[in-house]
């Protein structure tokens, strides 16, 4: 084990390889985008939610674990998923893209709008297992992101911190992204002590994900 805090996530073992395999290749269908909590799905399975700011990847990271190139849908316009869209693992969880939050090209009544129904959203479900926070290697955390763990932290949900793009970045750059992401999640009660460093492009860290989800799952 790493004496680092928030160490990258170790290689899960075969078994647990295996059960995060079965369940993404199974059945994976989109059940419907939410724009009020009113319309929300009934809470009668866990579910994970990934969180991040506009453009950090979030559909593409989905549409990777999933390896279904489409599930969701990804954009290299800012903001564009203004919903809150479930996803169906089976009849075992419910997967949940949040919308985008921070910069979006969009009016600012709709960003509002879509922002509160995030806030609404995650203090407001109780079958949510974990968030999965997604933080751009290139970037680290910055103070949007900061916005986000905090409202994690009031509403006792615990979060992830999952590095995306990681492919883009040299070792070195990567290793001081890293260093500044580990010193801030340090002030947040509710971060899960395990980073999971991921490029949805390569490949890297897709089994990993997997394996926990279908764990909480």
């Amino acid at each position: 084990m790493s004496a680092l805090p928030f160490p990258l996530a170790e290689a899960p073992d075969a078994l647990a390889l295996e059960r995060g395999r079965k369940l993404f290749a199974g059945p994976v269908d989109f059940l419907k985008g939410v724009v009020a909590m009113d319309g929300l799905p009934p809470a009668d399975r866990p579910e994970v939610c990934f969180a991040g700011r506009s453009n950090v990847g979030k559909s593409t990271l989905i549409n990777a674990l999933t390896g279904r190139k489409a599930l969701a849908r990804a954009s290299n316009t800012p903001g564009r998923t203004q919903e809150v869209n479930y996803f169906t693992l089976g009849e075992a969880a419910y997967l949940v893209d949040l919308p985008g939050y921070g910069y979006a090209e969009a009016p600012v009544a709709v960003v509002q709008k879509w922002q509160a129904l995030l806030k609404q959203y995650l203090q407001g479900r109780a079958t949510l297992r974990r968030a999965f926070v997604l933080i751009d290697t290139r970037h680290g955390i910055k103070a949007v992101d900061e916005e986000i763990l905090s409202l994690l932290d009031g509403a006792a949900v615990t979060f992830q911190a999952v590095m995306t793009k990681a492919d883009k970045v040299k070792a070195a750059d990567r290793d001081k992204v890293l260093s500044q992401v580990r010193t801030a999640l340090a002030k947040h009660p509710a971060a899960y002590p395990e980073i999971v460093l991921t490029s949805a492009e390569k490949g890297d860290g897709i089994a990993t994900l997997r394996a926990i989800v279908a764990g909480i799952a």
